[in-house]
């Protein structure tokens, strides 16, 4: 089996910020947010994340920054959702959250994807992903964003885009990573859903989005991360999925694919990376499945700011105990929702 050509993907990414002419740059212009996220969280995996400049990062992420709050994929460019979550995630890489004025971002529009009002459970994950991370989640009404999730499952245990929707991969992971946030896994048939999770590998060892389907690196996260948040990763060939990744490899000039011997991207290269981790191959650091970033950055992320007057965890004895230290009665959903939403759902599989 191949090894993971780390130090060859490194220089792959850091060669990108170097090409703003070509014509990948250009038309890829307004996703810059995300490719940033993209890239800087595969360098941080790698342990490579200091091989950026920080305060150049910095800089441009705030100068995406709309009046509304939310964040553009580009200086110049409209806010959405999406952009939003990545600026977040980037600066809990750097730990530089303080630079945000946090109410404003997380007053920043609703569960829509940007003022015209697109509406995909994509965005209900980021929202809530995005809130929890500023330790805002008691601002928004979880149980009224909960059941619009679940609205959105569907007889074959998986999610949609919207309710009705077909069951896809991508959205699962939306779907199952809010509810593993929001302390709400309870809604998920696990059993059914991890079935119809691990039939997404096919004989080469890659894993698709849906039946019929080609299979692609991104789905060794998509699908990966799904399966570890509802405890049913052990029913996939971890070895075989492995492999497949490795394969899709530029050895020489960096980089993963979509499938093996096609162009790399960064996209492919972050999603490639983060499933080895999740996979716990050698020299990769952990990722949280739910939040998308190294597990280190989630803890510092969610301890740094959290301060709450009603109530606290205890992670020694993990008892709910108020702010005078007494231990309070377990059927207060508000202090265990609180204390819940700020502390990792999960680290690592068990294989």
């Amino acid at each position: 089996m191949a090894e993971l050509a780390a130090d060859k993907h490194v220089n792959f990414i850091l060669s990108l910020q170097k090409k703003n002419d070509s014509f990948e740059a250009i038309v890829m212009e307004h996703l810059r947010m995300n490719g940033a996220y993209w890239g800087l969280t595969t360098l941080d995996l790698l342990q490579k994340l200091d091989t950026v400049d920080q305060d150049e990062v910095i800089s441009w992420i705030m100068q995406c920054q709309h009046h509304s709050g939310g964040f553009a994929g580009n200086i110049g460019h409209d806010p959405h959702i999406l952009y939003t979550l990545s600026a977040v995630q980037v600066l809990a890489l750097f730990d530089n959250l303080d630079v945000l004025d946090i109410d404003r971002v997380s007053n920043y529009g609703s569960f829509s994807g940007d003022i015209w009002g697109e509406i995909d459970s994509r965005f209900s994950y980021i929202a809530i992903c995005c809130v929890s991370l500023l330790n805002r989640l008691h601002e928004i009404n979880v149980e009224k964003a909960v059941n619009y999730i679940v609205s959105c499952k569907n007889m074959d245990g998986g999610f949609g885009c919207t309710p009705g929707a077909e069951s896809h991969a991508g959205q699962i992971f939306c779907c199952v990573g809010a509810l593993a946030i929001t302390g709400s896994l309870h809604h998920v048939d696990k059993d059914l859903l991890g079935w119809w999770l691990c039939e997404r590998q096919v004989k080469t060892g890659g894993l698709n989005g849906r039946p019929e389907k080609l299979p692609d690196v991104c789905y060794s996260w998509w699908v990966l991360s799904s399966l570890i948040m509802i405890d049913r990763v052990q029913w996939i060939d971890k070895d075989k999925l492995i492999k497949f990744i490795l394969d899709c490899q530029d050895v020489e000039n960096g980089g993963i694919s979509d499938r093996p011997d096609d162009a790399v991207d960064i996209f492919h290269t972050y999603f490639g990376v983060a499933g080895l981790s999740l996979l716990q191959y050698p020299g990769v650091k952990a990722v949280d499945p739910a939040y998308a970033l190294p597990v280190d950055v989630v803890n510092r992320a969610l301890s740094a700011t959290f301060v709450n007057d009603h109530c606290k965890m205890n992670l020694n004895n993990e008892s709910i105990v108020n702010k005078d230290g007494n231990e309070e009665a377990s059927g207060d959903s508000r202090c265990l929702v609180l204390c819940f939403a700020n502390i990792p759902v999960v680290t690592r599989a068990v294989w």
